[in-house]
């Protein structure tokens, strides 16, 4: 089942002018399994300052602070996890070196996806979220402006758009992480829009499978998409993204758009 489940049935239809889009399981695939990465580098890390903590213990810490903090860049989570060392005793790198050591350890994991993308093996469909072209082309073709933003790196977002077939909705409004964090956020992504372009919040909608994009959007008074989709069986809700999600103000629930046409009736009120 590919259900769209209506959380706010008065929401404001048919008005929108752009449509904020995060990247990384909402439309991207290529770094499922980023978690898996992640978190057992950093109990490693966490480990290594004699902390009487059982493996499990750990674990449970680093999941909570990696998964709430999940949407914002990259180096919040690492921000953190120098916090959690320094906590027991330990004497933590900058959090610069964690993320370009956790980035390394990554790249392990998914460089074969980007060759195979890169070398016509895989097509971008088979990396990305089911229905995603066909939706960002229907946006695209009422002439609404499409805005890629990302916590992952810019550099590594505006090359792995272009590997997915997606830089030609988006053009040049592709934004992601950069290593001085202060100059890029969702939030100040959000404020340049509806300042520059004298939004109202109804002419925003916004699409994302994590807490800050979809917290933004509706704090700015627009229409926020919960994708809450399922990166390894590419198919159904994943049960515990959708809570959060609904938790964070989403407007609608989907687990991916192969329902394009009749998410896009809804939205427009068709």
């Amino acid at each position: 089942m590919n259900e769209i489940e209506l959380l706010r049935p008065d929401f404001p239809r048919g008005r929108f002018r752009f449509v904020l889009f995060d990247f990384d399981g909402t439309l991207s695939l290529i770094r499922e399994g980023w978690p898996q990465v992640m978190m057992p580098m950093m109990v490693e890390f966490l480990r290594a300052t004699g902390t009487p903590e059982s493996d499990s213990e750990l674990a449970a810490t680093v999941e909570e602070f990696v998964m709430r903090l999940n949407g914002k860049q990259t180096i919040y989570q690492m921000i953190q996890l120098v916090e959690e060392i320094e906590k027991r005793g330990g004497k933590p790198l900058e959090p610069l070196a964690y993320k370009h050591e956790y980035h390394a350890r990554l790249m392990r994991r998914i460089q074969g996806r980007l060759d195979a993308l890169a070398g016509g093996q895989n097509t971008p469909d088979d990396w990305t979220v089911p229905g995603s072209h066909t939706l960002l082309r229907r946006l695209h073709e009422r002439g609404l402006t499409l805005i890629l933003a990302s916590g992952t790196d810019e550099t590594f977002v505006k090359h792995e758009a272009a590997l997915l077939g997606l830089t030609e909705f988006f053009g040049t409004h592709i934004y992601g992480a950069l290593d001085n964090h202060q100059n890029f956020s969702k939030k100040m992504i959000v404020d340049r829009i509806v300042r520059e372009h004298g939004l109202q919040g109804e002419e925003l909608l916004g699409f994302g499978d994590g807490y800050v994009e979809i917290e933004e959007v509706r704090r700015a008074g627009g229409v926020a998409v919960a994708v809450a989709s399922d990166e390894v069986n590419r198919q159904g809700i994943h049960a515990w993204k959708r809570d959060r999600l609904v938790r964070a103000g989403a407007d609608l629930v989907i687990g991916d758009y192969r329902q394009a046409d009749r998410l896009m009736a809804l939205l427009f009120g068709e």
